[in-house]
């Protein structure tokens, strides 16, 4: 389950891959978990989510702050707009749920050099709780296409952040071509990407529409594509249906 994972949520990922789409979708579901354990518990805990991606101008998660607010989930603008910086400056409230615990916090960062060094800004902050820096991964992209790439964009980003990679998310997709064929590739990938560095895949997505395929998701997560065995994986608690909030239906 969602809220099980660590406080603090940083999603990170190259363009193209689907990240900003796997964070609103993310905060969106923890949100539902979150409203449904605090009637239980009578607790007040909060959802909020910060758009750190400060190069896309299109695909933002601040651009669906009424969506995000019918959800009960707070959404912060990060970055003081200042053409002049090199890099963008963090506005004050950003660091307000890293530091009220009442918080679940998804920080939604950009995809290049940029976002990683303005993730590095709060990385003290951040470091001082536990946190999980979720990598989403689309085996479609060019500079994601191989275990060496990612590993290599894993070390990229963990440098300049200063903060760790503690999770791999599979989202391989041509979004609404996907096929089963390019799912079961990205499981194989982040397979890959597992065995060689210690870093779990913890969620594979399929665009909902596509209910179809879960059967198939589940059967690859649980047999490499030699028929051997993976690691033993509960497909409950790691494939994730998303929705195009992101994108219109028509685009």
């Amino acid at each position: 389950m969602l809220k099980d994972d660590k406080r603090i949520r940083i999603i990170v990922g190259h363009y193209g891959s689907g990240k900003t789409e796997f964070a609103v979708n993310y905060a969106i579901r923890l949100s539902k978990e979150i409203r449904e354990q605090n009637a239980a518990n009578g607790e007040s805990r909060k959802v909020a989510i910060a758009d750190i991606d400060v190069v896309n101008p299109y695909f933002r998660s601040r651009e669906k702050e009424d969506l995000l607010m019918e959800h009960d989930i707070e959404s912060f603008s990060s970055i003081l707009k200042n053409s002049a910086l090199d890099l963008p400056a963090i506005a004050a409230d950003i660091t307000k749920p890293v530091f009220n615990t009442d918080y679940e916090y998804i920080i939604d960062v950009g995809g290049d050099d940029v976002g990683a060094r303005v993730l590095g800004r709060m990385s003290k902050d951040i470091s001082r709780f536990e946190y999980d820096m979720f990598m989403v991964i689309n085996k479609n992209r060019e500079y994601t296409d191989t275990p060496e790439k990612v590993i290599q964009y894993i070390s990229d980003i963990e440098r300049t952040s200063g903060l760790k990679v503690t999770g791999l998310v599979s989202n391989t997709h041509m979004l609404w071509d996907t096929s089963e064929k390019d799912i079961t590739d990205g499981i194989e990938l982040v397979k890959e990407v597992e065995i060689k560095t210690g870093i779990p895949m913890r969620y594979v997505t399929y665009w909902e529409k596509k209910s179809d395929f879960r059967k198939t998701i589940s059967h690859n997560l649980k047999y490499s594509k030699n028929n051997t065995q993976f690691r033993q994986i509960d497909p409950d608690n790691v494939i994730m249906p998303v929705s195009m909030i992101m994108r219109e239906e028509w685009m």
